[in-house]
């Protein structure tokens, strides 16, 4: 069952947490820490059945990576962001997940989406060329889904532009090391991969509408409810609770050194009315924050069990919701960082790894405010949204 892996998680959790700091000097995940995520089944919750995975109900993923997130910021990150391709790979033609995990279903897929290389159509497929930066955990990864402009053929992005989500090998796909120096989330080694002049056979690509809008499964066959959830829903969903899984981790680690911490005016910050508020304050906006996202994927994946179709005005405020729950919960880190004393930001105090961490989540384009809250503000109103804010949303 998919709670199981939570409860993997909660009994690994301080070697995870042991490991932390290694990642982060490492500038990746350790073979140890990406070792134990195999081991709890993080990465398979979203995979196929057929595939050894669990299938599970999206929100089961989201309190996973939460759990993760909460020992070690960067794990947490790279099961968010690792753990959502499985789902993408489940509504592809079954000869791609025949590829990646047809003698090994602990195959990790790495990204980014960002459609930084073209396709050039040739005959059977595509060319690709290209560079993308940011590939969480690719060290860990031997496939990457990429993004890229469809070419026209002579190596200039096709009219109309189109997008296109792309499976390639990591022999296709080489890391380039020294491409992830970062204030924070270090251990997550999202390095820059690089693809020259590659052989892309058709049936590895998919349209990045028709995952937008959760088409692509039905394609081939594929009815399960999980699967036809927008890839605007799912693929933020993974990346926020990690975001807010590390502010929890924060708090927790606030509570248990204000414990018995003596202030410079020789007051017990547990005697301190004002330290203590803002402890409870930012504990309820962190809480508020993992409901309202648990809230906002579990009522899309009702309705669509449901047989409701799903509105841009739905898709819209569940963004927007997943939007704001990120800052308020790094704000609330923020609050309970600033009374931390003068010890918070020593290098060897984890606290200060995990606002670090927040804050560089927080950078991410899925958190970005302006589009989100824009885009939910006209469909609010009956509006229609340009095509390229529907992008997003």
């Amino acid at each position: 069952m998919a709670h199981e892996v939570v409860e993997r998680i909660e009994k690994l959790g301080p070697e995870f947490a042991a490991l932390a700091q290694e990642n982060e000097t490492l500038g990746r995940l350790s073979d140890k820490t990406a070792e134990l995520m195999r081991a709890a089944g993080v990465i398979r919750l979203l995979q196929p059945e057929e595939y050894g995975g669990y299938a599970a109900h999206p929100r089961d993923f989201a309190e996973a990576v939460m759990a993760l997130a909460r020992y070690d910021g960067a794990a947490g990150w790279v099961a968010g962001v690792v753990g959502v391709h499985p789902w993408e790979l489940a509504q592809m033609d079954p000869r791609v997940a025949q590829d990646v995990w047809g003698e090994n279903p602990d195959i990790w897929i790495a990204s980014p989406y960002m459609p930084s290389g073209i396709a050039d159509p040739v005959a059977g497929g595509y060319t690709l060329t290209g560079r993308w930066p940011f590939s969480s955990g690719s060290d860990h990864c031997d496939w990457n889904f990429l993004g890229a402009l469809r070419g026209d053929g002579k190596g200039k992005p096709a009219q109309p532009p189109a997008v296109l989500h792309v499976l390639v090998p990591r022999s296709d796909a080489p890391i380039i090391q020294d491409t992830w120096d970062v204030i924070g989330l270090c251990g997550t080694g999202s390095k820059d991969v690089v693809v020259e002049n590659a052989f892309l056979p058709e049936y590895r690509t998919v349209d990045q509408t028709d995952v937008q809008f959760g088409t692509a499964a039905t394609r081939f066959g594929r009815t399960e409810t999980l699967y036809q959830l927008p890839f605007t829903s799912m693929f933020p969903l993974g990346i926020t609770s990690a975001v807010i899984g590390i502010c929890e981790g924060g708090l927790a680690l606030h509570l248990a050194q204000q414990r018995d911490r003596v202030a410079v005016t020789g007051v017990q910050v547990k005697d301190d009315p004002y330290v203590l508020f803002a402890a409870g304050e930012a504990a309820a906006e962190i809480q508020a924050s993992r409901m309202q996202l648990i809230d906002g994927i579990s009522g899309l994946y009702d309705k669509m069990e449901a047989g409701v179709e799903l509105t841009i005005e739905d898709r819209s405020m569940v963004r927007r919701n997943q939007v704001r729950c990120a800052w308020r919960a790094v704000a609330a880190l923020d609050q309970i960082f600033a009374r931390s004393g003068g010890n918070a930001p020593r290098r060897n105090n984890p606290l200060q790894r995990c606002w670090r961490d927040a804050h560089v989540g927080l950078a991410h384009m899925i958190h970005v405010p302006g589009v989100a809250y824009h885009a939910n503000s006209l469909t609010a109103m009956g509006l229609d949204l340009p095509p390229a804010m529907q992008v997003l949303i």
